[in-house]
């Protein structure tokens, strides 16, 4: 029997404007971007509500929005929990799709609730939301040095890292349809253990 995963909104977290396109901290921008060029033209419409972009249809015959907060990082929350409440949302239908240094590049992790590991845009939707019960899905980044956390989160990774990190993104719009259609259960079986290495022999077969 398959886990209906009852989530209606699929919030990316990022930063708005062409000077952030493409960098680490924008990986759930990315990430929704890979979700809509996956679907039908015209499956989805988009609009600007509750300080963002949305994108709003159905898939598989339930309602769901795809979100990009425009509102800044730090302020995802008011973004999220704002259109969460139009919505009429409780957290548990909410899954967020963010960056997360404490993952080596080529990680996922998907679980349900938990804190926000020092993420400010996670910490903004806890505090909007009053509760810490929505889905995650965190894109591993890797840890910089001392000292470079800006730098790093606000630059595009390069080389082979560049290559880990598109293959990870591809995966994790994957994980966000494996949520929707297979439930949450199923996607952390999968997706938690997934490496791009695993993903490639699986292309050569």
């Amino acid at each position: 029997m398959v886990e209906e995963s009852g989530i209606a909104l699929v919030a990316g977290l990022g930063n708005p404007g062409a000077e952030y396109a493409g960098t680490r901290h924008n990986a759930g921008f990315m990430v929704i971007d890979r979700l809509l060029a996956g679907f039908p033209a015209g499956r989805f419409e988009e609009r600007h509500a509750a300080e963002s972009s949305v994108w709003a249809g159905n898939f598989r015959g339930r309602p769901l929005v795809l979100q990009k907060p425009l509102t800044f990082m730090n302020l995802s929350g008011l973004a999220v929990a704002g259109l969460a409440r139009k919505m009429k949302l409780g957290p548990e239908q909410i899954l967020v799709v963010s960056d997360d240094m404490d993952l080596p590049v080529g990680r996922l992790r998907l679980r349900i609730g938990g804190s926000d590991g020092g993420h400010n845009g996670l910490k903004s939707i806890i505090a909007e939301l009053g509760s810490a019960g929505f889905r995650r899905l965190r894109v591993g980044i890797g840890r910089p040095l001392p000292g470079h956390t800006v730098d790093h989160v606000l630059s595009r990774a390069e080389g082979e890292e560049a290559e880990l990190f598109q293959a990870s993104l591809d995966a994790a719009a994957e994980a966000v349809r494996t949520v929707l259609t297979a439930g949450m259960s199923r996607a952390m079986n999968r997706f938690n253990a997934w490496t791009p290495v695993e993903d490639s022999e699986t292309n050569q077969k």
